[in-house]
């Protein structure tokens, strides 16, 4: 997860609350000066840091406590409320709200302006909007090579012009092309600074384009100098939002998104890996669930939704609700799951489960069962995957030969079955809130 070191200071600090006998202003100090601690660490700016503790200390011991929770649950309440607003409130989600719908990426070199190009279009083709990638960096000749590469492997529409002298010039090449999409991601050329030349030629192709968003891609390394930044290329450009890449690998993330929560440019997405994908939008309520362990239903429910179809979402969930799966039930899961990220990440996303301390290695060594099993299910029969119950030491001899397995690891995956359909049995018989939970996934899209 993003920011792992401050989520896991964050959790702890919480832990003390729970632990706690009572809430008493010693209590509050002690809460307090932990989460000063853990933000600074983050290189959250001082006088923030500050501003939002003094904020939790003032509610925590004037607040009156709700009549339908407990003193420490309110304390909690205040914390996680604080550190949204913090982070800039409900967020500031994009609309696409006419065709074309232009977005400009702006930023200066080294700070993911291309690749930031490509993870939109993914994110945006998943959305089932017709996209292309237009870049018109003139200054860099491995851009144009770069961003083609990147539209081939998604199956996006590319446009650009290696010899054309200004940026401008490229776009109004292809204007009346680009009539045709939803949505057109627009690269641009960066520079070491943001030097007149630079705001020239920003102001000259953001003139011309009048795009409907502009987005600021900052890499979370620079920490709080994104404030600077943010408010240069917002006075420059018109800068409606900032994508702030790399949050996976930098201990001053934490700075980087708070210094952008206080200028007028919101942060909109945050890149969380390398991979195409590992681009998610910002809601600052789903993040603080997470740092804070708990959850983020929102950000799960659209994992799910991209790595299972409606249709399949509906047939999986009526098998597994009756304890009728089998095998090939199992293994659509596992793809599905697969599909969604490694199993530490899903798992933050779970509430309930993301407040569990539950080892990574344990789900690092899940993840590696899961893959022997996937080999172990390709050595099967239909008839076995069908009926699992027919499986016996022949069979199980014969699957770990074709597998290349252990015979323990095909018992293992046996027993796996058996326990699951024995426990989906036994909540269907007297429990009625794993169907509750489903159904609620349903509201994501994906109806059981």
């Amino acid at each position: 997860m993003v920011l792992d070191k401050l989520g896991e200071s964050l959790k702890n600090t919480l832990d003390k609350i729970t632990k706690a006998l009572f809430v008493d202003e010693k209590l509050v100090n002690e809460l307090v000066k932990d989460i000063q601690k853990s933000l600074l660490q983050a290189d959250v700016n001082v006088r923030l840091v500050f501003e939002l503790t003094k904020n939790i200390k003032e509610r925590a011991l004037k607040e009156e406590v709700p009549k339908n929770i407990t003193k420490k649950e309110h304390l909690v309440k205040i914390v996680y409320e604080e550190l949204v607003k913090f982070l800039g409130g409900e967020g500031a989600k994009i609309e696409i709200n006419k065709k074309p719908f232009y977005i400009l990426l702006v930023g200066l070199f080294g700070n993911g302006k291309t690749t930031t190009a490509g993870k939109l279009a993914k994110y945006y083709q998943k959305r089932g909007f017709k996209v292309a990638v237009m870049t018109t960096d003139t200054w860099r000749p491995a851009a144009f090579d770069q961003l083609q590469q990147l539209a081939e492997k998604l199956s996006v529409d590319f446009y650009g012009d290696k010899t054309a002298k200004h940026p401008v010039d490229i776009y109004r090449k292809f204007e009346s092309q680009l009539k045709k999409y939803d949505i057109v991601l627009i690269d641009t050329a960066g520079r070491d600074a943001l030097n007149d030349e630079l705001i020239e030629e920003l102001n000259a192709i953001n003139n011309a384009v009048k795009a409907d968003e502009t987005l600021l891609v900052l890499s979370a390394d620079i920490g709080q100098a994104a404030q600077k930044q943010a408010e240069t290329f917002n006075a420059t450009c018109n800068v409606t939002g900032v994508v702030i890449t790399k949050l996976d690998g930098t201990a001053k993330g934490g700075g980087a998104l708070t210094a952008c929560a206080v200028t007028k440019a919101p942060v909109k997405f945050i890149g969380v890996g390398e991979k195409s994908d590992a681009l998610e939008e910002f809601r600052p309520e789903g993040f603080v669930g997470r740092l804070l362990g708990m959850g983020d239903l929102e950000s799960l429910l659209e994992k799910v939704h991209d790595a299972i179809s409606e249709e399949e979402a509906q047939d999986l969930g009526k098998k597994f609700l009756k304890g009728e799966f089998n095998l090939i039930d199992l293994y659509e899961q596992m793809q599905a799951m697969k599909k969604m990220g490694p199993l530490t990440k899903v798992m933050e996303l779970i509430p309930g489960f993301s407040g569990a301390k539950i080892p990574k290695e344990l789900l690092e060594n899940q993840e590696l069962k899961l893959e022997k099993w996937k080999y172990a299910m390709g050595s099967m029969t239909k008839a076995e995957l069908e009926d699992p119950e027919i499986i016996d030491g022949s069979r199980i001899e014969r699957i770990a030969k074709g597998s290349g397995l252990t015979t323990g690891d095909i018992r293992e995956l046996v027993k796996q079955y058996k326990q699951s359909k024995k426990l989906m049995k036994m909540m269907k018989g007297n429990d009625r809130n794993m169907e509750k939970m489903m159904q609620r996934m349903g509201q994501g899209g994906l109806k059981f």
